[in-house]
């Protein structure tokens, strides 16, 4: 009985693909007909990847009644895309099986349903009772937009299908795939399983785009990307273990659309950082951050968000102003990481590991100086952090700057001890600027 299901399943498969005018490579007609559960498919540019779950969706609603398809990628866009195929692929099979269609969904009269949806964890919580979720491009799905949508196939055990080129070693997708061990069945597809693309081709991208990039695109490696600012970072990744004794501190980068992102940790006797949490989230107010900011914490924060700083000092926090210099930033963080003075509890900051995952330079600009202004967030955190505690050891020219940028007294001095108050003329000392007396509120 079971062979003469999977037979007419892959009858079903054949004939739905060359009524379409298309011929399927073995793994396709592996994700057509396997029906497993929880899937990765690993695969190179124009492998037909999108073309192969499109096709599912379309299968498993129309011939199974009340089958609920969900469709998740990074951008309206994409996900629109992955639907829009499936909507022609019904289309072709005949209108009558269409009940109605909107731009991000098809109901079919047999009660199954076809939607699209981009990665906005506060919007997608709306769908449940799914039994087929799709993750196109899962590699750029957000880590939280994926904890949203798992519990969405509980009530079924529903399938899951995740489909990616890799996008370097970082997110969910990259630990299911190099850690998730027999909870997912894995395909991989690289461009030597793709006759449809040329040699010719293959040779010149490789040849303008460089051999990284072209192992990620068309070999299915999970790359680390060229240029990185941090190319070490994973090694100041230590086992969780008890929190060494010492004072703590945190680094704050504010954001709205783009995330909230604090670090936090203790400085011990020997000076090593030891960082033990962060908090990291998008479109929430002030009030919410704040519920998860610990109070036993000095702060250093962007110097840009003046009107946040003073709200959370009124709040109750111990907080002042980061320092913004980039370069000697990144030079003080770098030199932590080279000295080993800087560790990070294994499973405390996942957020901060995958920025430095995908932090780099532009690499069309050899010589260049400044970061690309992206996957910075949590890492601009712990730049302002290490650029306070660390503020006697950058190696820049202080002269003419205010003295509020001097670290207030009790604070780290760069060499193990705490600061003493500073010491220039009582005058200059006595200042509005000084922070270490008073915070403006303005």
């Amino acid at each position: 009985m079971a062979s003469n299901y999977a037979e007419v399943l892959l009858e079903s498969a054949l004939g739905a693909m060359h009524s379409l005018g298309l011929e399927p490579d073995p793994w396709q007609l592996d994700v057509l007909v396997g029906k497993q559960q929880r899937l990765l498919l690993n695969c190179c540019r124009q492998s037909g990847k999108s073309t192969t779950v499109a096709l599912l969706s379309v299968l498993e609603t129309v011939g199974i009644a009340g089958t609920r398809v969900l469709m998740v990628a990074p951008s309206l866009r994409q996900s629109r895309l992955l639907f829009r195929i499936a909507s022609d692929y019904l289309s072709a099979c005949g209108m009558h099986f269409v009940k109605r269609r909107t731009m991000h969904e098809i109901n079919l009269k047999n009660g199954s349903l076809i939607a699209c949806l981009p990665c906005k964890e506060e919007t997608i919580r709306g769908y449940a009772d799914i039994h087929l979720l799709i993750l196109d491009e899962a590699a750029r799905v957000p880590d939280d937009v994926y904890k949203a949508v798992c519990p969405m196939l509980a009530l079924h055990d529903g399938r899951q299908i995740c489909l990616s080129t890799p996008y370097g070693r970082r997110g969910f997708f990259y630990d299911a795939w190099a850690h998730g061990g027999d909870d997912w069945q894995r395909i991989e597809v690289p461009v030597d399983q793709v006759p449809r693309i040329s040699a010719d081709y293959l040779a010149r991208v490789r040849r303008q785009m460089g051999e990284s990039w072209y192992r990620q695109e068309f070999c299915c490696s999970f790359e680390a990307l060229e240029g990185l600012v941090y190319p070490d970072f994973a090694r100041s990744v230590v086992p969780a273990g008890p929190v060494p004794a010492g004072r703590w501190f945190g680094g704050i980068d504010f954001g709205l659309r783009n995330p909230f992102a604090a670090v936090w940790g203790v400085v011990d006797r020997d000076d090593v950082l030891w960082l033990v949490g962060e908090h990291y989230a998008r479109d929430k107010p002030l009030a919410y951050h704040l519920q998860h900011l610990p109070r036993n914490v000095t702060w250093y924060a962007d110097p840009e968000g003046a009107r946040e700083i003073t709200e959370l000092h009124c709040a109750g926090l111990t907080i002042r102003k980061g320092d913004n210099a980039q370069r000697p930033g990144i030079a003080a963080v770098r030199a932590r990481l080279e000295n080993g003075a800087l560790k990070v509890m294994a499973g405390a900051c996942p957020n901060l590991l995958a920025e430095a995952q995908l932090y780099r330079y532009d690499p069309e600009t050899p010589n260049a100086e400044s970061p690309l202004k992206e996957h910075d967030h949590a890492l601009d955190a712990l730049r302002y952090l290490i650029s306070k505690l660390d503020w006697k050891k950058m190696a820049r020219m202080r002269r003419g700057q205010p003295l509020e940028d001097a670290p207030p007294p009790g604070a780290p001095d760069g060499t193990g001890g705490t600061s003493a108050a500073p010491q220039p003329k009582p005058r200059k000392w006595l200042s509005i600027y000084n922070e270490a007396l008073w915070t403006r509120i303005g």
